[in-house]
């Protein structure tokens, strides 16, 4: 058995803001050396959301570090089948929005924001390792910048 502290890592993938469509990438959650791990999606302020209005947050893998690679994840390689998260109302501000579970075999996960046209928020994306190879006495994550 082995306590909690030593069998996970949580990552930060990075705050991004959110305006439009214009698409936002979080970095790269490098999942070597462990075999589970998932994506929080934090919401900041959200104005402007409503149904017309709001964000997805789309899973993405890939085996490179290169934004080009990246490629949704299918629904059999995400937990319950669950590949993204939307936020359509303007009261989820500050709260966890939901949590991508990733079940494939690639390397390099990631989650990819799209916006509407009246998209204004701001998002933090936190990477969570589990189950390590091997139990470090201390382990920083590792997150990689898409190039």
């Amino acid at each position: 058995m082995r306590d909690m502290i030593s069998n996970n890592a949580a990552v930060d993938l990075g705050t991004a803001t959110l305006s439009g469509t214009t698409p936002s990438a979080s970095a790269w959650l490098d999942t070597r050396g462990f075999t589970a791990a998932a994506i929080e999606v934090l919401t900041g302020t959200v104005t402007d959301a409503g149904t017309a209005a709001g964000f997805t947050a789309t899973l993405q893998h890939s085996d490179t570090t290169a934004a080009v690679d990246a490629v949704d994840v299918a629904a059999a390689e995400a937990s319950g089948g669950v590949t993204a998260v939307t936020v359509t109302d303007d009261a989820d501000d500050d709260l966890i929005a939901g949590v991508l579970g990733y079940v494939g075999n690639k390397r390099y996960i990631r989650v990819n924001y799209v916006g509407t046209t009246g998209t204004n928020a701001g998002v933090r994306t936190i990477g969570r390792l589990g189950r390590p190879h091997r139990a470090p006495t201390t382990y920083i994550g590792t997150k990689v910048a898409a190039t």
